[in-house]
């Protein structure tokens, strides 16, 4: 059946035209059970006609077909498709349009667009505002960009960045976040452009517009370092960081931009005050930045940056966010740097304290000693009692902190720093009374170090699995400052002796216990009195009912390090298996996302209530014995690229493989997976779903919906699990595969872990009651060799099946 349709002015435009393959054998191409779908195609005069498009066609076909029905004068390659909403027409995309009867429009090729733009960042006239806010749109596409990097684009943005301000320079920084959402076209980038980034951070008089792209590309020039890059690996050799191919984008990384911050001394500061903005967006993206600086951090410049950070109290910051009304929309970036706060813990607990090689040692060493207002004396003509004045056992300080690092040195210089007077009260106080009856401040000071970490499970970098906000833990120092003054006063009311240490530590375990429980939700002021206020009968009754509800052998230090071990490996066991649910691929249903950080212009209601989705490797490996070796090689391998999936109406078995799985999503583009973020698809009958989809409210974000989130703020997808366990399989696997870390979600995945563990050490502690082993409360390193005439004998060992 023909139309004729009317363009402008009334004019006739040609009957409907059928764009198909040509026939074969005088047979018809068209479908069999009937007719090609139609859509209407727009020309760039305005003019529309229905046209019956057959979906095998390549899209350069369509477009061929179509110049030669409508007798347009100018050569196909000069024009492309586009949807009603501007998107590009491939032949990846063709047929879901055409089978959605979706209006096209027939307007001008990439390579016209990007020669134009191009031409009018050249020109800087008037039409530069309008050249940019289209640039914005059009980088996100590969055809675009390709056309657009050659014709040196990107020499053109750059300068644009370089000579503007105000809303030309936000548009051109929007561009160019956009455009480093690929993964190549801006390996040129240098120093220089850096700075300027830099530079524009560091104003405070830069508008929130431009703020927010800026940040966004520095973050992104962070986590662009060689050992990020997909498919490169450093050789087994080589101790180095991995080289990246020649014009890879990875090619910059912490060092590049920490260089480039060092000049510009105010650009953290103003970061981290910028975590404060009334705009949730902005301490959106300074939080992300943090994060990233946090997680890429080196080891040649970590010292300084976690000191810059700590000297601009980067904690109290996002203590505050966490009581804030906007907090619905930064909860997952706070989650994500209490476990970048924790990975910064344990390593400073395992560094060890070298005052002979480390000034900053030494100093703070020398401001403790000092702030004492102590003399050191001579026990004979070799040995000097100084150290040992303070409360150690010798006087090799190295030896004093090794438990407990340089963490344990920064929270006795706190200590000391919040009040010297009362410190060197203390110490004086305790030196005038007999040797038996001192109480070891230091040691103490090293012990209550040590029973935080172990409440905080500080146990190895990378594993945190707390699924709730702990301002307690952000405020360590000061936490710790309050125990050891509890441990002081037990010493004191209890008038206990040299040999009652042990039995004050467990007290003082007792007490961090109670003192921090619900965390999340418990003032300040009730742990400054459970600490500060209690009496010691109450805590000594209350603490002997706990005894006899659970064995002393559990604190003794062997068994918290044995269960530190079984944490690290119940955490890596979960790890896994969140990630084989994502190798297996689920059902969501589609949300409407509500999330006030995602721009407007990004927001997308679905069309089909489901979706299917699907981790999909792309490496090819052997076949391994045991899925546990498969996955281990998943995880450190590049492979893990891509989320693939499709949308659909009904839900429908899924193949293995891609055949059913059209769409994708690059793992590399999550930069955030946030929780409760969007509402239940609509108008859904009761019997298709187990979704709970709260008709009544259908805008009400659901308790099991999450948003991917790439680096510019925009959703990547919105889904709703079926059911709490898939939700946090999801939730905490796409956490774990993200490049820059993440943390667990779910209390499903918390309890799991400490479930396993509990479990492990119950039944290693079972063999071990079973032999009537002793275990002791501590071990006792014994004298080093004489001389080196010794070798390590080869034992055999069979691993557990």
């Amino acid at each position: 059946m023909s139309s004729y349709p009317s363009g402008e002015g009334g004019s006739q435009l040609p009957p409907t035209p059928t764009l198909s393959n040509p026939p074969t054998n005088g047979k018809s191409s068209q479908p069999k059970g009937g007719l090609v779908p139609t859509n209407n195609v727009t020309t760039k005069e305005g003019m529309t006609v229905r046209t019956r498009i057959e979906p095998s066609l390549a899209v350069e076909d369509v477009i061929r077909q179509l110049c030669i029905s409508l007798k347009l004068k100018d050569p196909p390659a000069v024009y492309a498709l586009r949807d009603e909403n501007d998107e590009l027409v491939t032949s990846d995309n063709l047929r879901k349009k055409i089978k959605g009867k979706v209006n096209l429009k027939l307007v001008n090729a990439p390579a016209i667009e990007a020669a134009e733009i191009v031409e009018k960042l050249s020109a800087r006239d008037a039409k530069l505002g309008l050249a940019l806010t289209a640039l914005r749109k059009l980088i996100r596409e590969e055809q675009f960009a390709n056309e657009f990097l050659q014709r040196d684009g990107l020499h053109e943005l750059i300068d644009v960045i370089n000579t503007s301000h105000g809303n030309i320079l936000a548009y051109a920084l929007t561009a160019m976040q956009n455009l480093m959402e690929l993964d190549y076209g801006w390996a040129t980038l240098d120093n220089s452009f850096i700075l300027k980034v830099v530079q524009i951070l560091s104003s405070e008089q830069s508008p929130i517009n431009v703020c927010r792209p800026a940040t966004a590309i520095l973050k992104k020039l962070v986590e662009a370092d060689p050992s990020s890059a997909q498919g490169v690996h450093a050789p087994s050799s080589s101790r180095g960081p991995p080289s990246p191919p020649s014009g890879s984008v990875y090619r910059y990384g912490f060092d590049v931009v920490f260089e480039q911050m060092r000049k510009e001394r105010r650009l953290l500061e103003t970061v981290v005050s910028r975590l404060g903005s009334a705009d949730t967006t902005m301490a959106l993206y300074s939080m992300m930045l943090i994060n990233s600086l946090l997680a890429h951090a080196s080891d040649p410049r970590w010292d300084e940056f976690i000191a810059d950070l700590e000297r601009l109290n980067v904690r109290k910051a996002v203590i505050r966010l966490m009581s804030s009304h906007t907090i619905e929309d930064l909860t997952s970036c706070i989650l994500d740097f209490q476990a970048n706060m924790v990975r910064v813990t344990f390593r400073k607990k395992t560094t060890l304290v070298e005052p002979d090689f480390e000034p900053l040692h030494s100093s703070a060493l020398q401001f403790i000693w000092e702030k004492s207002k102590l003399q050191e004396e001579r026990e004979d003509a070799v040995t000097l009692i100084k150290w040992r004045k303070l409360g150690f056992d010798t006087e090799d300080i190295g030896h004093e902190f090794r438990e407990v690092g340089v963490l344990g040195l920064d929270c006795l210089k706190y200590f000391v720093e919040k009040d010297p007077d009362y410190w060197a009260k203390v110490v004086q106080e305790q030196l005038s009374r007999p040797e038996e009856r001192r109480c070891p401040i230091a040691k103490a000071s090293n012990e209550v170090t040590d029973l935080l970490s172990e409440h905080w499970a500080i146990y190895a970098p990378g594993y945190s699995t707390s699924t709730t906000f702990q301002p307690f833990f952000l405020n360590f120092y000061k936490v710790h400052s309050l125990a050891l003054q509890f441990f002081l006063r037990m010493w004191n009311e209890s008038g206990s002796s040299t040999g009652d240490f042990p039995r004050l530590v467990a007290l003082t375990r007792s007490q961090v216990k109670v003192a921090l429980k619900r965390e999340n939700i418990r003032p300040w002021h009730e742990v400054e009195q459970e600490f500060l206020e209690c009496e010691y009968r109450a805590v000594r009754d209350r603490q002997m009912q706990e005894l006899e509800m659970e064995d002393d052998i559990m604190s003794k230090i062997p068994i918290r390090n044995l269960r530190a071990k079984l944490y690290k490996e119940s955490f890596e066991f979960v790890r896994q298996q969140r990630v084989h649910c994502l190798l297996e691929g689920a059902w969501f249903m589609n949300g409407i996302p509500l999330a006030t950080t995602v721009p407007r212009d990004t927001l997308k209601r679905p069309t089909r209530p489901w979706r299917f989705l699907r981790l999909v490797s792309t490496m090819i490996f052997p076949m391994f014995r045991h899925i546990h070796d498969q996955l281990s090689v998943l995880l450190q391998d590049a492979g893990l690229k891509y989320l693939h999936y499709v949308d659909s109406a009904v839900k429908f078995p899924v193949r293995k493989g891609l055949e059913d799985l059209p769409e994708r999503i690059e793992i590399a583009m999550i930069s955030e997976v946030a929780t409760g973020t969007c509402a239940p698809f609509p108008h859904i009958r009761g019997d298709q779903t187990d979704v709970p989809l709260g008709s009544s409210s259908p805008l009400l974000a659901s308790s099991l919906s999450f948003s991917l989130l790439s680096t510019s703020g925009g959703s990547l997808a919105d889904q709703i699990a079926p059911d709490q366990a898939r939700w946090a399989d999801w939730t905490d696997g796409l956490n774990m595969l993200r490049r820059d870390g993440g943390h667990v979600a779910s209390q499903e995945t918390e309890l799991f872990v400490q479930a396993l563990t509990e479990i492990g050490l119950k039944i290693k502690l079972l063999d071990l009651s079973g032999e009537k082993v002793e275990i002791p409360s501590g071990l006792v390193a014994g004298p080093p060799p004489t001389n080196s005439d010794f070798f390590f004998s080869d034992l055999a060992y069979d691993p557990p099946a």
